[in-house]
């Protein structure tokens, strides 16, 4: 979700935002464990007894900066966590087991499910849908902002490539837009970091794998995988078959050697046989790429006798769905995303 951070919203110096020269690559655990040490101080020194939010989606920047906030703040750190009814299965489920029961954050939950898919009820047209996902998004966001009293500061899960590719101002998953009576200061711990550094720092924290590996993940979430308007039975058509494939990719050692995997369901059907009987129910895409950069993807060759596997599973499992098919698109001239 590409959101602005108002003016007001934490002024940033052009020359704040430079990766000190001094500064060592993260390529191991001591120096994960020193950039560690030196943030939590830098982070005490900076808020204070002042309280700070942060928006929780339990992807590794925001789920790295939390866990750092938690232990040098603890409790002055009141974590967002917002179910847009969009997430990939037990993702919501796995941020409230380590964050609140392991890690006994203060966090706070809010199940918007109905909300955001009341909102995208009839809505087709890709651009659209993450301009509705983003501003509901940020109106929940202040909504819970405001109910806590004395809030000073934001936290985010800036890196530097948020910093490089947009001048300064993170557009990706920062909640920019709120209003400017709220008068936020950013935190930033891990704004000068790239992302392998950051999942080096996460992995020395104590995050579990399935965070700090998690692979990319849109803002829209699971809605530009279930493309055109948004329905409750395939929406749940794309989760049930994209938790199937990342299972079997696990099981066959591919969960850390491919850079992004997952189904899509698109908006049309076709015919099929169940039980003897015709059907008229959707296909099920399964699409996974290799990439550097994301500018450019291959696609992954999935071996045979595992497509079998998982198109069995997907026919069997999952309701509504009576093909499987298989994404074979580099990009270009496809994109990674089908929305």
């Amino acid at each position: 979700m590409h959101r602005r951070i108002p003016e007001g919203n934490g002024d940033r110096k052009m020359e704040s935002n430079r990766r000190p020269e001094s500064m060592a690559r993260i390529d191991s655990q001591p120096l994960a464990e020193k950039f560690i040490e030196e943030s939590l101080s830098e982070i005490k020194k900076k808020i204070g007894d002042g309280k700070v939010i942060l928006a929780l989606s339990g992807g590794v920047d925001s789920s790295v900066v939390a866990a750092l906030l938690i232990k040098a703040i603890g409790k002055q750190l009141t974590c967002i966590h917002v179910n847009h009814g969009l997430m990939r299965k037990g993702e919501s489920e796995q941020v409230i087991s380590v964050f609140r029961d392991q890690l006994n954050a203060n966090l706070v939950y809010v199940d918007a499910t109905e909300r955001f898919l009341g909102k995208l009820e009839g809505v087709s047209d890709p651009e659209q849908k993450r301009k509705v996902i983003g501003a509901e998004f940020i109106r929940i966001f202040e909504e819970e902002a405001r109910k806590i009293e004395g809030v000073k500061f934001l936290a985010q899960g800036t890196i530097y490539p948020d910093i490089i590719e947009s001048k300064g101002v993170k557009a990706h998953h920062n909640v920019g837009g709120l209003p400017e009576d709220l008068g936020f200061e950013l935190c930033e711990p891990v704004k000068f970091l790239y992302k392998d550094e950051v999942r080096m720092v996460g992995k020395a924290l104590g995050l579990p794998d399935s965070m700090v590996y998690r692979q990319p993940f849109p803002g829209p979430g699971l809605g530009v995988r279930c493309t055109g308007a948004i329905t409750k039975d395939r929406l749940e058509a794309v989760r049930e078959s994209d938790a199937i494939l990342r299972e079997e990719f696990a099981k066959a050692g591919l969960e850390r050697k491919v850079w992004q995997y997952f189904t899509v369901v698109p908006d049309y059907r076709s015919t099929g046989v169940r039980e003897g009987v015709r059907s008229w129910d959707w296909p099920v895409i399964i699409r996974a790429v290799n990439t550097t950069d994301a500018m450019t993807a291959t696609v992954e060759e999935i071996p045979y006798p595992l497509l079998k596997i998982i198109t069995d599973r997907i026919l069997a499992e999952v309701k509504g769905v009576n093909r499987v098919l298989y994404d074979l698109s580099p990009k270009p001239c496809a994109t990674i995303e089908w929305e």
